[in-house]
């Protein structure tokens, strides 16, 4: 997915809910457009939730839907083939909790 492809309005209608991936990204991910790549592989992937700054320069994201797509999320971040430089990712699958309607960022 090409940097342009985030803005692009072919969504992916968002799954089944039935896993949720929380995920603390570190590295060089502040200021590198991290977040808003984040949001559009999450989109092509049918999953709804977020990524959000942390003050310690670390990006958290939850993201909800299939397990599937939450461990294709969780693989992404963890291949180096991302935006800005991903040192380490801290993550886990675990059952939704809250609702989102789509996937922001913070």
């Amino acid at each position: 997915m090409g940097f342009f492809d985030m803005f692009n309005d072919e969504k992916v209608e968002p799954g089944p809910r039935e896993a949720q991936l929380n995920a603390t990204i570190s590295g060089r991910v502040q200021g590198v457009g991290f977040r808003w790549w984040t949001a559009g592989e999450a989109k092509t992937l049918g999953l709804v939730g977020y990524a959000k700054n942390l003050d310690n320069g670390d990006v958290e994201v939850v993201a909800q839907g299939s397990r599937e797509s939450c461990e294709k999320l969780q693989t992404i971040f963890e291949s180096g083939n991302t935006a800005g430089h991903v040192e380490n990712v801290d993550a886990e699958i675990t059952q939704p909790t809250g609702s989102y309607k789509g996937f922001g960022t913070y």
